[in-house]
This record gives C-alpha cells, sequence and structure tokens, in this order.
C-alpha cells in the first residue's frame, strides 16, 4: 500500500483587508476582524470563534483569566443573549477555536486558564507577534520556494 504524507504547515496565516470599521457593533467588529486574521470564512456561518474571542475581550477589563469551562458558558449565555444558535459552543470545540486563538499569538494559556496575550492591547501583540515575527518568517520561507520554483522551472540563458 502506497504511504501518504501529511502536509503539515509550521505557521499558517490568512490575511483579509475589509472596509474601515465604522459604526459596527462591538461583536461585529470582532467578526471582522477574526474575518481578516483568517480565523472566520466569508459566508460562514460557524461563528463560536468570534464569541469565544469577544468573552476573553471583555474578560480584560477586569484582567481577568477565564477557564475553558467559564469560557463556555459565557459564550452559550451571550449568543442567548444575542438571538443566535447554539452550534459550536461543545467544549471541544471551545477549546479548539481558543487554541486557534493562540496559535496567532491572540490568546495565551496561563496554568488552564486564558487571556488575552498579556491583557495588552491587541495592536501592540498584531506588532509585535505577528507583524515582526510570523509573518516575516512565513514570507521568507515563501521567497525560498518561490527561488527554489526559479530554479527548476526558469530555463537559464
Amino acid at each position: 500500500m502506497a504511504r501518504k504524507s501529511i502536509d503539515t504547515p509550521l505557521a499558517e496565516i490568512t490575511l483579509r483587508r475589509y472596509e474601515k470599521p465604522y459604526n459596527l457593533s462591538k461583536r461585529e467588529l470582532v467578526r471582522k476582524l477574526c474575518l481578516s486574521l483568517g480565523l472566520l470564512q466569508p459566508g460562514d456561518s460557524r461563528d463560536v470563534i468570534v464569541d469565544v474571542f469577544y468573552v476573553l475581550l471583555e474578560a480584560v477589563k477586569e484582567r481577568k483569566e477565564l477557564a475553558s469551562e467559564e469560557i463556555q458558558k459565557q459564550v452559550i449565555d451571550f449568543r442567548k443573549q444575542n438571538n443566535l444558535d447554539e452550534l459550536g459552543t461543545a467544549a471541544s470545540n471551545i477549546r479548539r477555536q481558543l487554541r486557534r486563538l493562540r496559535q496567532l499569538f491572540l490568546v495565551e494559556k496561563v496554568k488552564n486558564n486564558y487571556r488575552i496575550t498579556e491583557f495588552s492591547k491587541l495592536s501592540e501583540t498584531f506588532e509585535n507577534k505577528l507583524e515582526r515575527f510570523l509573518i516575516p518568517s512565513v514570507m521568507q520561507r515563501l521567497k525560498e520556494y518561490l527561488v527554489e520554483i526559479d530554479n527548476n522551472f526558469t530555463k537559464t540563458q
């Protein structure tokens, strides 16, 4: 039997550009950020990551770390208050969404609790973690692939 290789990225980021954020509700702001960072796909109805992120952003005001169970409870309550379905609110999916936020350095785990990274502003975290570290390393590797493709597919003259 042939063996299949699974391509697992070392890092991954999707960036999208949307209109400027004017007159949006707090939830819609978080939703657009999630869309912009590739955490949510355009047209995706399964948007529980928005509410997970929203709950953590609200906790920053009190500098409060939350356990995944508390996040789940608050997400369910928030979705009920906003007449949203409860799809995606299972504990396993909440933990999966937290892991996705952690992979982009927006959220960190301290012991068994979660918080926005160092309770800092997202703009600072983006600049320090993604813009200065993750994006340049992804771009550098992409350039290495481009050079290799040029070397393998372009005739030398």
